[in-house]
Parts: structure tokens; sequence; C-alpha cells
């Protein structure tokens, strides 16, 4: 094993910088993605078909096909657009934005995380019993209070396990953001040392360990957050009954 690489300021300044475009890409997808996933998901469970049926159409298209290939549609295909329109090409504030990879990316991630969180959340609305239902019905709120105030936060609690999993899947699938030029997130930062070191299966193990260590750290977080919105699944602590002194007749 080549020490060397391990010991080497410039690799870990290397994995530092990916490490921050991978932190920030994630954060930014989950944050956009799952505002945008609400509404997504309330049209999805709309009487209306004009409302439902797009939005069922556009779920059924980014969970059906793989994040590659909607990676490489918006860069090629909306970036084309955009390359190809003299009025975005030759303006001096627009043109510096849409050239860049990193906008391209995020889009892809945040239209693909936003379906997926959609159906999850989805199915965590229809979860909400109706028992809770018919009672803020009896309390006299209208159905956009009921749902503010009873179904969603019911729904976001019911929808934390799923949840976890597609954070993790996403955090995993940051890797193929390097595929497009200029992005050097994790993947592509250690990518970039085994190309120069040939230290393949030393810098691909230090990935693997490292991708390993924060899904750890990223399960232990929403995993404290699932069990403080919902005390009842914490494990109960027996606690022994303290002895009442026996009363009787002296």
């Amino acid at each position: 094993m080549q020490w060397e690489l391990f010991t080497a300021a410039t690799t870990w300044q290397a994995v530092a910088n990916g490490l921050w475009v991978t932190v920030k890409l994630l954060s930014i997808v989950l944050v956009v993605g799952t505002a945008a996933a609400v509404p997504l998901a309330l049209a999805r469970l709309s009487k209306h078909a004009i409302i439902r049926w797009p939005a069922w159409a556009y779920m059924y298209f980014f969970r059906g096909t793989p994040l590659l290939a909607q990676l490489y549609l918006v860069y090629f295909g909306l970036g084309g657009i955009f390359a190809a329109t003299p009025a975005i090409r030759q303006n001096e504030l627009l043109w510096p934005f849409f050239r860049d990879a990193w906008w391209y990316v995020l889009i892809a991630f945040v239209l693909n995380t936003a379906a997926y969180v959609a159906e999850i959340l989805r199915g965590a609305i229809e979860a909400v019993p109706h028992g809770e239902r018919e009672a803020a019905r009896a309390h006299g709120m209208s159905h956009s209070l009921m749902m503010r105030r009873i179904v969603l936060p019911k729904a976001f609690r019911l929808m934390l396990p799923a949840y976890t999993n597609e954070v993790i899947l996403t955090f995993k699938a940051t890797t193929i953001a390097s595929l497009l030029p200029t992005i050097f997130e994790l993947r592509g930062a250690l990518g970039q040392i085994a190309t120069r070191t040939y230290a393949v299966i030393e810098v691909y193990l230090l990935m693997a360990v490292l991708y390993l260590i924060l899904t750890t750290i990223i399960t232990r977080l929403l995993r404290l957050l699932e069990l403080r919105l919902t005390p009842y699944h914490r494990p109960r602590v027996d606690v022994d009954p303290v002895p009442v002194p026996a009363t009787g007749p002296h």
C-alpha cells in the first residue's frame, strides 16, 4: 500500500474539497426536492384529473428512468437549448450561470428527488388514520387547515423511515455528478487522485470507507430526528416499582 498517498496533504485537501461539494449538493437537493414534493404529492392525491394526471406522469417518468439518463437529458438537452439561444449566450449575466455544469446537476437531482419523496409522502398521507381526519372535521376545520395542522405533520412523521432510505440513496447517487465536466465531488476528487497516482485499489478503498462513515452519520442523525418526532417509538425503560409498605391493623 502506498502510505505516502494517505499522508500527503494534497490528498486530504482534495478529499475535503470533494466532500464539501458532496455535502452542499446533497443539502440543497434535499431541501429543495422535499419542498417541491409537498405540492406534488397533494396534486397526486387531487380528485381533479387535470391536476392528478400531470403529477402522476411526472412521478412515473422520474421514478421509472435512470438518474444518469435524466442528468444527461438536462445537461445536453436544456444546456443545448440555452447554448443555442443567442439572447442567453450573449448575455454577460445569464451565460456564465447557464454554462456552469453545477446548475444542471442540481436541477436533475432536484427533479429526481422530488418525484421519489412525493411518492413517499403520498403514501404517508394516505396512511394517516381516518379517525383523525374525522375528528378535525368535527372541530370545524376546513380541508386546508386540516391538512396543514393534522395530516401533513402526521404524514411527515410516518414517512421518516422511508425518507431516511431516500436520503441515503441520494447521497450515494451524488457519485455520478462528477461525470459532468468541472464537477469534482468526493468520488470525482478521489478519481483524479487514482488517475494521478495509479493507486486505484487504495483510493477506492478509501472512498468506500469515507462513504460508509458518512452514511452511518446521516442514518444516525435521521434516526435521532425520528425518535424526537415520534417519542412513542422510543424503547421503553422498565423501572422497578417502588415497594409500598404494607398497611394493616397493628
